[in-house]
C-alpha cells in the first residue's frame, strides 16, 4: 500500500484554512482601518491554491496507482494513517510539526492552526518489497527451487548437489462399486403377505431414525408410534400483566440515565437539568469485536429497535432553557475508530425550536464528515427546520446518519413526505404525539395566518365540492333520464315493430286458415305431411311453476302413430334430446303395424322413412328460460330451414299444443297453416269463465256457479247468493281462471260451518216453492252472507298445496286474473270423465276418443282414463258434445278440444245427472295415447255407440262335430276392446334402472303385449335421461281385465324397484287404489244387472 494516505476530510480542512485565513485578513482589515497588505494577501492565496493543487494531485495519483500487496512480515511495523505527521502553517510563517491528527477531527476554534498536507517519507517502492519478500522466502525454504540460484547472487555461497532418491508414488488402481452397505428393507414376501412377521431392527438400523425405518417399510406407515421420553416438554406459560404490555425494556445506557427529569414547568432542582446533559446522549463504548460490522447494518439494527434514550424521552417534559455549549474538552491520544465506528458513535444531534443547534462539536463533527454531500443535507435540514416549526415542536434528536441516506434518495426526487422526515428523527414517538394533537400545526410562527388559510380553503373546498356533487347529481340525472328516454323510445319503436309483425303473421295465418279450409277434403284424402309440434303455450308464470316443464312437454310421443294411415308422414319436433335408447324402442314398436295387421310376429316392418324426430338446437341456448316449444323453434333457424325443405312441394299442416302466438311465426315462415284456433281465442275460451261461456250457449247442464269473479266483495257475495240458493250443496269450489291441469283449484265445505245453516233450512221449507223468489232468500242470504269472510279465511283450503300453500296465497292469484266459483255435486259418488272432439277445418264436428277419469293424487286432477267410457248413456253423451262442438264452431274455432263432464245420481230425484265442467282447446295426452292404442290395436271407435273394437284374430275352421248334451258351445272370441292409459307415471327409483333391464323385468313377470290377440301392456318412455316417468296402455277385451291388468302392472313395477329402506317417490299407490274402488263398483253394478 502507498504511504501517502489521503482523507476525504483534507479537503474539507483546506477550505476550513481558506475560511480561516479570510477571517484573520477581515479582522486585520477592520484593525487597520481598511489597509491591508497586498503581499499577505497574495500569499494567503498562493498557498491555498498549492494546498489544493498537491492535494488534488495526490488524491488522483493514489486512484490510478493504488495496489494491493501482501504484507511483508507479520512483524513489520504497522502504520497507522490517522496517526501520520502533519504540519500545521499559519499565517505568520509559523510551522509546528508532529501534531496528532485526531485534532483535525474536531471543530476548530478561531486561533487555532490549520493543518497542512502530510510529508512523504521515502522508503522502498512496493516492488522492491514484494522482491525482497520473496528472496526471503527463498532462502528460509531449502526445498525450494530458487534456494540454490538465490544464495549464489545474493551472497555469493555455492551449495553442494545432493541427489534424493524419492521412492515412487504408486498409483491405485480404482475399484467401481460403493463404498457403503445397503441398508436392510423390507422383504418382498412381507410386502405381497401384511400378516407375515417383520424382519427383526438391527441396530445399526435403529441409528438411521425412525423416518429411515418408514421409508425402507421396517416401520408400517399407519403404525402408532410413541416417544419415550417424548421431545415435547410442557411448561407453565407465565402470564404478563396487561397494564404493562406497553412498557418496553429499559437498556443498559438507559438505566445509567434513569435519574434524569424533564420539568416541564422550568422550576427543576438539582443537576438533571437540560444546561448539564450533554447536546447528544453519550451511546454504549463499542467492543473491539463489534467494529467489524458494517455501520449500515448496526444503523439499521438501531432503527428496528430504538433504545429508550433521554433524547427519545418526552420532550414536553423538558425545561426549555437556553442551551449552552460545554468546554471543549480535549480526547486522550488513542487510536482512532474506522469510519463506520466514528459514524455510528456520532453524527446525533438536535432542532431545538425549529433552529439547528450549529455550534455544538456533534453537529459540526457531522457537518465535516458529510462536507462532500452537503449540499442536499441542507436541503433536508430546511425541511426538517420547516416541519418542526410548523407544528411547534420544542425538541427534536436527528440521527444524521438517516438524514445523510435520506437527503441522498431525495436529492433529484420531490421533497419527503411527513413520514420520511420522521424517521430520521430520534424521538419520534413524542414528536409524533405532538403533531398528532388537534390544532398543533396552527401553533407555530404564522399559526393565525395558517390557520385562516386553512378556514378559507376548507370552506372553499366545502363550497366547490358541494357544487360538484349537484353538478355530478344532476348530471347523473340527465344521464338516466336520456337513457330511459332513449330506452323507452327504441322499446316503443320495437313494440311497435312486433305489433306490426305479429299483425301481418296473424292476417297470413287467417288468409292459410280459409285457403286450408276450403281445400280440407282434397289434403284429407291425399298424401300429406303432419308437423307435431307438442307446446304448452300457456303463460310465464304458469310455465315458471312446473317442475321439468320440457318432459311434461314430451308426454305426447304417440303422435307419432299418425303414420297409420297410409296417406300421412309425421315430422315430430321434440321438446328435449332424446338418447339412442329412445329412438330405438319407438323405431321397433312403430314397426309393429304390418305385425299387428297380420297377426303374426315376423312380419314387422321398418318405418322409419315415414316419420322424422327433430330437436331444436336452441334447447341448451336456453336452459333456464322455461320456454314453450314453439319458441324455442322460432330461434332455431337450422331445423326450422331442415322442416321448410321437408314440405317443399308438399301438403303439410302444423298440429301444437297449447296454442302460442310463436306459433303463427313458426307456421309463417314454414308457409304452412296450423290446425287449431288463434292464440287469443284459444286462451280466451280455455279459461274457466270463457269455457262457461261456451257452455251457456250450448244450453248444456253446468254446476251452480258464477263466474268472472274479480274482487273479494264480488267473491262473498256470488258465494253467499249460491250458498242461499243452493242450501243441499256442502261443498264449494273456486277455480283459478289461468291455470293447468287443475292445480288452480280449492274447496270448503260451507254448509258444515255454518252457525245459521239449520234457521236457513227451515227458511227454505217454509217458502217451498217460492225459495226461489228473491224476496224469499233475502233475510238468509244477510246472515249467510255476514258468516260468509270468517269461513273462508279459516276453513278454504288449495287442492295443490305445492303450488299454493295456503288460501292467502291462492286467493291473491284468484282476485288478479279472475275465477269461477262452481258447486261440487251433492253426493259422495261421482265420476268424471273426459271427451276428446275434432272440429275439422271444413267445419265437420266429430268425437275422436272418451273415457273415465282415474284419479291419483287428487280427484280434482285426472291421471289417466278407461277407454270408452262406461257412466253415461252414448246418445245422452254424444248430443252434448255435439252442442258444445256447434258453439265453438259458431266462434272460428278448429282443431282438437277437450270437454270435461261430470256425472251422478241426484239423491233428491235419483236421476243421472251430467254436468259440463271444462274446455280446454287443444291437443290432449289423452288423444295422443289413443292414437297409440289405435296403432298396436288396428282397432276403430264408434263415435254414436262410445264402443271400441277390433278386428277378431283369424281362426282355423273346425270340423262342425255334434254337440253332446250338457256341452256348451265354444263362444267366439270378444271383438270389444277397453284400454287403461296414462302418461303420468312417477317413480324415482326407476333412474335406477336402464329401459333394457326394465323390459327384461316386465318380460319376466309376462308384462308385455299379445300382438294375435290385441292384448297386454305397452308403455311410451317419456323421459330420455332421468327414466323416472313413463306412460302405459293396458288393453283388455273388458274393462275389468284392463283396469287390473293396470294395477298389477304398477304394483309389480313397484315391487321390483323398491326397497324397504328405498321406497322414493311415486303416485302408484294413489292409482292403484282409485283402480280398486272402479272395480268394486263395476262388480256392483254388474252383480245388480245380473240381478235384474
Amino acid at each position: 500500500m502507498t504511504e501517502i494516505d489521503t482523507r476525504p476530510e483534507d479537503v474539507g480542512q483546506i477550505l476550513v484554512k481558506v475560511q480561516e485565513d479570510l477571517r484573520q485578513l477581515r479582522e486585520r482589515f477592520v484593525a487597520k482601518d481598511g489597509q491591508i497588505s497586498i503581499s499577505d494577501f497574495e500569499n494567503a492565496l498562493a498557498k491555498t491554491e498549492e494546498g489544493l493543487q498537491r492535494k488534488t494531485e495526490q488524491v488522483v495519483n493514489q486512484m490510478n496507482t493504488r495496489v494491493q500487496t501482501i504484507p511483508l512480515s507479520d512483524r513489520m511495523p504497522q502504520h497507522d494513517p490517522f496517526m501520520a505527521m502533519e504540519t500545521t502553517v499559519d499565517l505568520q510563517g509559523t510551522v509546528e510539526f508532529n501534531r496528532p491528527s485526531y485534532m483535525m477531527r474536531q471543530p476548530h476554534p478561531p486561533g487555532v492552526k490549520l493543518p497542512a498536507r502530510r510529508s512523504q517519507v521515502k522508503g522502498l517502492t512496493p516492488g522492491q518489497k514484494h522482491h525482497q519478500q520473496w528472496t526471503l522466502r527463498a532462502i528460509f525454504n531449502p526445498q525450494n527451487q530458487q534456494n540454490r540460484p538465490v544464495m549464489r547472487e545474493n551472497f555469493g555461497i555455492q551449495l553442494p548437489l545432493i541427489n534424493e532418491r524419492r521412492p515412487a508414488l504408486q498409483t491405485l488402481k480404482p475399484i467401481n462399486g460403493t463404498t457403503v452397505d445397503h441398508l436392510t428393507v423390507l422383504p418382498k414376501a412381507n410386502r405381497v403377505d401384511p400378516q407375515l412377521a417383520p424382519p427383526p431392527i438391527t441396530e445399526d438400523d435403529a441409528r438411521k431414525g425412525i423416518l429411515s425405518l418408514i421409508e425402507r417399510g421396517l416401520i408400517p406407515p399407519a403404525a402408532q408410534l410413541t416417544l419415550d421420553p417424548s421431545p415435547v416438554r410442557h411448561k407453565a406459560l407465565m402470564l404478563h400483566d396487561p397494564d404493562n404490555k406497553n412498557n418496553r425494556p429499559i437498556s443498559e445506557m438507559a438505566t445509567t440515565l434513569s435519574s434524569l427529569h424533564y420539568d416541564t414547568q422550568g422550576g427543576g432542582q438539582g443537576e438533571n437539568t437540560l444546561e448539564n446533559m450533554p447536546a447528544v446522549p453519550p451511546r454504549p463504548v463499542v467492543s473491539p469485536e463489534t467494529r467489524t460490522v458494517s455501520a449500515k447494518t448496526r444503523a439499521s439494527s438501531s432503527m428496528s429497535g430504538p433504545v429508550k434514550t433521554p433524547a427519545s424521552m418526552k420532550t414536553y417534559e423538558m425545561s426549555f432553557q437556553p442551551l449552552t455549549l460545554p468546554p471543549l474538552i480535549q480526547p486522550p491520544p488513542t487510536t482512532p475508530a474506522s469510519g463506520a465506528d466514528f459514524k455510528s458513535l456520532s453524527h446525533r444531534f438536535a432542532i431545538q425550536h425549529g433552529k439547528v443547534r450549529d455550534t455544538q462539536p456533534e453537529f459540526l463533527a457531522f457537518k465535516q464528515h458529510y462536507c462532500l454531500t452537503w449540499g442536499s443535507i441542507v436541503t433536508m435540514l430546511r425541511h426538517l427546520e420547516k416541519m418542526l416549526t410548523s407544528y411547534a415542536v420544542p425538541v427534536g434528536f436527528i440521527h444524521g446518519d438517516r438524514l445523510a441516506d435520506l437527503s441522498v434518495e431525495y436529492e433529484l426526487e420531490k421533497a419527503p413526505g411527513l413520514d420520511e422526515l420522521l424517521s430520521v428523527i430520534v424521538n419520534r414517538e413524542d414528536v409524533e404525539a405532538i403533531i398528532n394533537k388537534p390544532g398543533r400545526r396552527f401553533m407555530g410562527p404564522n399559526g393565525s395566518q395558517v390557520a385562516a388559510t386553512q378556514i378559507q380553503s376548507s370552506w372553499r373546498r366545502y363550497r366547490d365540492r358541494s357544487q360538484y356533487l349537484e353538478y355530478r347529481r344532476l348530471k347523473w340525472a340527465a344521464g338516466v333520464i336520456a337513457i330511459s328516454w332513449i330506452m323507452h323510445i327504441k322499446m316503443a319503436k320495437m313494440r311497435k315493430q312486433l305489433r306490426e309483425t305479429r299483425a301481418v303473421q296473424l292476417q297470413n295465418f287467417k288468409l292459410r286458415a280459409k285457403k286450408f279450409s276450403s281445400s280440407w277434403d282434397r289434403i284429407k284424402n291425399s298424401k300429406r305431411l303432419v308437423i307435431h309440434i307438442p307446446s304448452l303455450g300457456l303463460t310465464q308464470k304458469i310455465r315458471d311453476s312446473i317442475n321439468d316443464f320440457g318432459m311434461r312437454q314430451n308426454t305426447q310421443m304417440a303422435r307419432l302413430c299418425d303414420i297409420q294411415d297410409p296417406n300421412v308422414d309425421v315430422i315430430f319436433v321434440s321438446p328435449v334430446p332424446l338418447s339412442d335408447e329412445t329412438l330405438q324402442y319407438y323405431t321397433k314398436l312403430l314397426g309393429l303395424s304390418s305385425a299387428v295387421a297380420s297377426g303374426e310376429v315376423e312380419d314387422q316392418c321398418d318405418m322409419s322413412d315415414r316419420y322424422k324426430v327433430l330437436v331444436p338446437e336452441a334447447i341448451k341456448s336456453f336452459p333456464t328460460h322455461r320456454m314453450c316449444l314453439s319458441t324455442i323453434l322460432k330461434y332455431s333457424p337450422c331445423t326450422l330451414k331442415r322442416i321448410s325443405n321437408l314440405t317443399r312441394g308438399r301438403d303439410a299442416y302444423i298440429v301444437t299444443g297449447v296454442p302460442h302466438r310463436d306459433d303463427l311465426a313458426v307456421a309463417d315462415y314454414l308457409n304452412v297453416p296450423i290446425l287449431s284456433p288463434e292464440p287469443e281465442v284459444s286462451h280466451l275460451y280455455s279459461t274457466k269463465s270463457g269455457c262457461k261461456r261456451i257452455f251457456a250457449s250450448a244450453n248444456v247442464d253446468i254446476p251452480p256457479s258464477e263466474y268472472d269473479v274479480y274482487s273479494l266483495g264480488q267473491l262473498y257475495e256470488c258465494l253467499a247468493q249460491l250458498v242461499t240458493e243452493h242450501l243441499n250443496v256442502k261443498r264449494w269450489l273456486f277455480k283459478l281462471d289461468n291455470e293447468f291441469d287443475g292445480r288452480g283449484i280449492a274447496y270448503c265445505d260451507v254448509t258444515d260451518h255454518l252457525k245459521c245453516f239449520r234457521w236457513a233450512q227451515k227458511e227454505a221449507k217454509r217458502y217451498g216453492d217460492k225459495w226461489n223468489k228473491k224476496w224469499a232468500q233475502e233475510a238468509a242470504y244477510i246472515k249467510i252472507h255476514a258468516e260468509i269472510p270468517d269461513i273462508l279465511m279459516e276453513q278454504a283450503k288449495p287442492s295443490n298445496t305445492r303450488v299454493y300453500a295456503t288460501w292467502q296465497h291462492f286467493l291473491v292469484d284468484f282476485l288478479s286474473q279472475g275465477g269461477v266459483i262452481e258447486a261440487c255435486p251433492p253426493t259422495e259418488s261421482i265420476t268424471t270423465l273426459t271427451v276428446d272432439m275434432l272440429i275439422e277445418p271444413n267445419g265437420q264436428v266429430g268425437v275422436v276418443c272418451s273415457g273415465d277419469q282415474i284419479h291419483a293424487e287428487s280427484q280434482l286432477q285426472s291421471w289417466g282414463l278407461s277407454i270408452p267410457q262406461a257412466s253415461v248413456e252414448p246418445a245422452m253423451l254424444s248430443a252434448m258434445c255435439k252442442l258444445i262442438g256447434e258453439a265453438c264452431k259458431a266462434r272460428g274455432i278448429v282443431g282438437y278440444i277437450q270437454t270435461d263432464f261430470v256425472t251422478f245420481i241426484d239423491p233428491t230425484t235419483l236421476v243421472q245427472l251430467v254436468w259440463a265442467l271444462d274446455l280446454r282447446l287443444h291437443y290432449s295426452d289423452s288423444v295422443a295415447m289413443f292414437q297409440l292404442t289405435r296403432y298396436v290395436t288396428q282397432g276403430q271407435f264408434n263415435a254414436k255407440e262410445h264402443t271400441f273394437t277390433v278386428t277378431p284374430p283369424k281362426t282355423q275352421k273346425k270340423q262342425r262335430r255334434r254337440r253332446l248334451a250338457g256341452v256348451e258351445e265354444e263362444q267366439e272370441p270378444s271383438a270389444g276392446r277397453y284400454c287403461v292409459m296414462s302418461t303420468r307415471l312417477l317413480h324415482t327409483n326407476l333412474a335406477v334402472v336402464h329401459y333394457s333391464v326394465f323390459f327384461q323385468m316386465c318380460r319376466a313377470h309376462g308384462i308385455g303385449y299379445d300382438i294375435k290377440e290385441k292384448q297386454g301392456t305397452v308403455f311410451t318412455l317419456i323421459d330420455s335421461f332421468n327414466r323416472e316417468r313413463l306412460g302405459m296402455i293396458t288393453v283388455g277385451d273388458n274393462l275389468q281385465g284392463a283396469l287390473a291388468t293396470f294395477a298389477r302392472n304398477l304394483s309389480v313395477i313397484h315391487q321390483e324397484v323398491s326397497a324397504p329402506n328405498m321406497q322414493g317417490i311415486s303416485n302408484f299407490r294413489g292409482a292403484i287404489d282409485d283402480i280398486e274402488g272402479i272395480l268394486g263398483t263395476t262388480l256392483q253394478n254388474a252383480e245388480e244387472l245380473d240381478g235384474e
